[in-house]
């Protein structure tokens, strides 16, 4: 059985707001280079896109960290299951994230990162789900705060499924 996508966020709101975040970051990031690290893999097109509209060099890399396995809510229980491939002491970092929900995995890469070094550590996200949160995490910038629905597309996904959705759509 299919499950029911009903459109949230616009293609259209989702791409302009993206514009929006990576002309402010490029504004705060002026005269550095930004190292993006994308939260795989709900974070791929959020990344790609916000990187695209940036001012300031970029670079990028990649951690892999899951909490949901194929159900819908988080399971509470944070795996590493893939780090950095650089070293980010000095750097000026952004966790670039899906969404924000009960805020242990991101927690979890913020506290983790730290111990790094990096010059800057800043966290943006999509999504922010305030409702959900559990563990308090600290946001540069948001897209947009959502309601309690669980949501896919735009990377987000239910089962590895529509993540390849141009908008953000509440599963019903």
């Amino acid at each position: 059985m299919e499950e029911k996508v009903n459109v949230l966020i616009s293609e259209e709101e989702v791409d302009k707001r993206i514009k929006e975040m990576a002309s402010e970051l490029s504004r705060k990031y002026k005269g550095s280079t930004v190292h993006m690290i994308g939260i795989l893999k709900g974070s791929i097109m959020f990344l790609s896109e916000l990187s695209k509209h940036m001012t300031v060099p970029v670079t990028m890399d990649f951690m892999a960290v899951s909490s949901y396995g194929n159900g819908t809510s988080s399971s509470g229980q944070v795996n590493l299951k893939l780090d950095l491939s650089v070293d980010i002491e000095g750097r000026d970092v952004v966790v670039v994230e899906d969404i924000l929900d009960s805020g242990r995995t991101l927690s979890y890469v913020v506290e983790l990162l730290k111990s790094r070094n990096p010059e800057t550590l800043k966290v943006v996200t999509l999504l922010d789900k305030p409702d959900r949160r559990v563990v308090p995490v600290e946001l540069e910038m948001t897209g947009f705060e959502i309601p309690d629905r669980f949501v896919v597309g735009y990377g987000l996904d239910y089962a590895e499924k529509y993540r390849n959705l141009p908008y953000i759509g509440a599963l019903d």
